[in-house]
This record gives structure tokens, sequence and C-alpha cells, in this order.
């Protein structure tokens, strides 16, 4: 089993508070390592680039327990986005 690489030049959050932004980030990064390590999205990854993906839009709740939340929900959005 090979290792997956994930490079995000830039991620802008405009407009969030920095305690929400550290939590944002948090949510991502543990969320992202669990979902890349599901077998069907390591094959998936393994057999294809993927530069692009279209989330689409996705609720923010307020303070540091909402902005995690969003980062769990896009890391999870990425997993789906990679096995489609």
């Amino acid at each position: 089993m090979s290792d997956i690489q994930v490079t995000i030049d830039r991620l802008v959050l405009s407009g969030f508070d920095p305690a929400d932004r550290a939590a944002f980030v948090r949510g991502l990064k543990s969320e992202l390592a669990r979902v890349l390590a599901q077998p069907d999205v390591r094959a998936r990854c393994a057999s294809q680039r993927t530069p692009v993906l279209r989330l689409g839009s996705m609720p923010l709740a307020q303070g540091p327990a909402g902005a995690r939340k969003l980062g769990v929900g896009v890391a999870r959005a990425i997993g789906k986005g990679i096995v489609r």
C-alpha cells in the first residue's frame, strides 16, 4: 500500500476568526486522514489524479465548534468526490 500525498496550495478563509480558522483546519486534517485511509478512497487515489473537486455549499455554524464541523464536512465531501 502506498502513501497518499495531499497538497493544498492555498487555503483562504476570509471572514473567519483566527480561533475558528484553527478549528476548521484541525477538523479538516483529522477527518481527511480518516477518509483517505478508507480502502475504496485509497484505491481511487492510486488510480487517478483529481485536480479539482466542486463540493457545493455547506452550512457554517458560529464559533470554533461550527468551524470544526465545517472542516469535517469538507473532508467528507472530498472523500465522496474522489470515490465518484
